[in-house]
């Protein structure tokens, strides 16, 4: 996906410079032969059903499954062409996960519309029957592309990518997952492979983007943004791949406002998003296709809850 200047983005559509093309109405837009696709995201929710106390150190009354249904209802209205996806850890953190095992958390994110989750670490904390005896109440896929599960019950129950078609435009979504061997009890992952997440990235968005000829290439990852040590990070991703646009991560609880860019190995810009801890923000990345020239711009900022 091809990327350039905002300011000259603007100027081709007859849009004065300081302005936003979040703040144009989508009809308006697609006069000026634009389309938008608002991809709506969050990460490490960790069962937080409620809104944080007042009292919280951190992120005090944000947060609650409520709110964030609320905001993406309204947002709906505002682009129906829209995504949304989670990057993993949706489970574990409140009694709601130890009394219903992640029940409570998948009805409530089918009725937001969910597109897609990560497998993330805790995703194994009721281990592999847990999670499979929850995964009916999902409306929507968990995906992780470098989790190899032909040995254990979870086999065919997990995708490597989901592609989704909005507006005539072909999405492609692959999910990577954390190295689990000192992160997760064995008992709990059994016989899981643990892939390199780097080779099945560039795998699978070779897929999406000879096979399939994906319009953009999405990454749903709960690696971890970056790290000072050697460990395999988002970063690291966009750094060594040719095709993934956009990475939407997790796991490091990190706050990416706004996304950092990194240069692929075509020299090409990679977003990566990611939207803190516990549900307490909605991250938003609004992709905007200049069907005249086929290049396209990336906005996107997030909101506290």
């Amino acid at each position: 996906m091809q990327q350039f200047d905002r300011r000259s983005f603007l100027k081709t559509i007859g849009v004065a410079g300081a302005a936003t093309l979040t703040g144009l109405p989508a009809l308006a837009l697609r006069d000026t032969g634009i389309e938008q696709l608002t991809i709506l995201h969050t990460n490490d929710t960790h069962s937080r059903i409620d809104p944080f106390p007042d009292n919280d150190p951190n992120f005090p009354g944000q947060g609650g499954y409520a709110r964030r249904s609320h905001l993406i209802k309204m947002i709906r209205q505002e682009n129906p062409n829209l995504l949304l996806l989670d990057a993993g850890d949706v489970f574990q953190g409140t009694p709601y996960f130890n009394i219903y095992g992640g029940k409570v958390e998948l009805k409530l994110m089918s009725k937001m519309g969910y597109d897609a989750a990560a497998f993330g670490n805790h995703e194994f904390d009721n281990g592999m029957d847990g999670f499979l005896d929850v995964l009916p109440h999902a409306d929507f896929p968990f995906l992780v592309a470098n989790y190899d599960f032909s040995k254990t019950i979870l086999k065919n129950k997990i995708k490597d990518y989901i592609i989704k078609e909005k507006d005539g435009k072909k999405i492609g979504i692959y999910g990577l997952g954390i190295q689990f061997k000192g992160l997760v009890s064995s008992a709990m992952y059994g016989d899981t492979i643990f892939i390199d997440p780097i080779e099945k990235a560039r795998e699978v968005e070779d897929v999406l983007w000879r096979k399939h000829r994906c319009d953009l290439i999405i990454c749903l990852s709960h690696l971890g943004f970056d790290y000072e040590d050697d460990r395999i990070s988002d970063t690291m991703v966009a750094a060594n791949t040719k095709h993934t646009d956009i990475i939407i991560g997790g796991h490091t609880h990190s706050v990416l406002d706004p996304p950092v860019q990194v240069q692929n190995q075509l020299n090409k810009s990679v977003n990566i998003a990611q939207a803190g801890y516990g549900g307490a923000y909605l991250g938003r990345l609004d992709v905007f296709f200049n069907k005249r020239d086929h290049q396209n711009f990336i906005e996107s900022y997030t909101t506290k809850i």
